[in-house]
């Protein structure tokens, strides 16, 4: 099988490097990829953007499945581009990807099919979504509506702060994302994230993770796109997972059908395990970064065949098997993220992989030569152990080794499945 892959972040580089180790891969191209990708795949410079220059190089190189990896393509259109060209593709429609490009969509088919989360309103001017704060008090949760790259959602522990995210939103702080503002009820309990399958009729449930979205430790700072993760999140335990499956996936995929917008992809629900149970906080569409990772380093399976049979209808002729193992990322970022951080700062050394332990590219390129930092989340470094603690440690020793004097990391990644662990 000919494959392109759309992307060229730390995700992208573990779906190449697990996509590489298929024997029924023939050839593995991405678009634009990045160093760390290039060891696995074929680099080709094309704009992601320009649909058209996608498809002819599909066409040319007689591509036969195109695999989607981040949220933007696909809220643009890509995946229906690429169908409608006859040419096979993992991921969701337009229509479908609104569940992670619309804050409010996702609200909306929540309330009509009774899929738990929490009480929200929609605004599309700031003086009613304030007044709205002054009302319901705080802790609450402002959130942009659109694609802000994992930063428009403000946790508000006081209201001056949720009316300061509202003025952020409709001042422009996330560009047309922040036009419309959703603001829900604070959910307390503990986070999760949950990933699976679904070709529009049949769900295949695959791992649980859990982000550390705050940039400091002890969950301190400003959220961030993620500054690490691991998986399995104990919060999950098998009760959990089919409740999640029950009340959250299974309304959602017959929902989406029965509102004419069939969901075939990767759900990626961001979960809070409250005193009730399960409630969604949000749907991505796509792996997420750094989630990927943690569950590529321990899928069992091919991870082809199961992409392939999500985009063509198949889910029910493949299961996924996992590793018993725990795996663990820790995010290297530039100095200064998620605020203004200096770009193509060199990276002198990255260590050498191996069977429990690896480093991702997320944000790197060359240049004149050598490698160098381009993102604000640049490297993640991701390992194995039997258990997190053993995962954390084989981590964090990995991330000493990088030679980078711009990178950051939080050094806590896991320390609630770690304390667990020790209880």
């Amino acid at each position: 099988m000919k494959v392109l892959l759309i992307g060229s972040g730390g995700r992208e580089h573990a779906l190449a490097w697990k996509i590489a180790q298929s024997p029924l891969l023939d050839e593995l191209y991405a678009a634009p990829g990045n160093p760390g990708i290039a060891d696995h795949a074929t680099l080709v410079a094309l704009n992601v953007e320009d649909h058209a220059a996608i498809i002819a190089f599909a066409k040319e190189k007689a591509i036969d499945f195109v695999v989607v990896g981040p949220e933007a393509p696909l809220v643009a259109g890509l995946a229906d581009d690429l169908r409608a060209a006859g040419i096979a593709t993992f991921g969701p429609s337009k229509a479908a990807a609104q569940l992670e490009g619309s804050k409010g969509f996702t609200k909306d088919l929540c309330a009509r099919y009774d899929i738990p989360t929490g009480a929200y309103q929609r605004f599309k001017t700031a003086e009613p979504a304030r007044d709205y704060v002054r009302q319901q008090g705080a802790p609450i949760v402002i959130k942009a509506d659109g694609l802000a790259a994992g930063k428009g959602v403000t946790v508000a522990m006081t209201e001056a702060e949720a009316l300061a995210a509202i003025d952020d939103c409709f001042d422009g702080a996330f560009g047309a994302a922040g036009a419309e503002v959703v603001v829900e009820a604070f959910l307390d309990g503990e986070e999760a994230s949950f990933f699976c399958l679904s070709d529009g009729k049949t769900a295949l449930a695959l791992a649980t993770a859990q982000d550390h979205k705050r940039v400091g430790d002890g969950d301190t700072g400003p959220n961030t796109g993620g500054m690490g993760a691991y998986s399995p999140a104990p919060v999950m335990t098998p009760a959990m997972v089919e409740r999640t499956m029950k009340e959250i996936i299974e309304p959602t995929i017959s929902g989406m059908a029965k509102d004419g917008n069939p969901f075939s992809g990767v759900f990626f629900a961001g979960l809070m395990i409250t005193a009730k149970g399960p409630e969604l906080i949000e749907y991505n569409v796509r792996f997420g970064d750094p989630e990927c990772q943690v569950l590529m380093m321990r899928l069992k399976s091919d991870l082809l065949p199961i992409l392939h049979a999500t985009a063509t209808g198949t889910l029910d002729k493949v299961e996924a098997e996992w590793r018993d193992d725990a795996a663990l990322t820790v995010v290297l970022a530039s100095k200064g993220y998620p605020g203004a951080y200096d770009k193509n700062t060199p990276i002198a050394h990255i260590p050498e992989a191996s069977e429990e332990a690896k480093v991702f590219h997320a944000g790197t390129a060359l240049k004149d030569g050598g490698l160098v930092a381009t993102g604000g989340r640049v490297l993640n470094v991701t390992a194995l152990g039997k258990t997190v603690t053993e995962a954390q440690a084989r981590a964090y020793a990995l991330a000493d080794k990088v030679e980078w004097e711009n990178g950051f990391c939080r050094r806590d990644i896991g320390w609630q499945a770690v304390a667990r662990e020790k209880a």
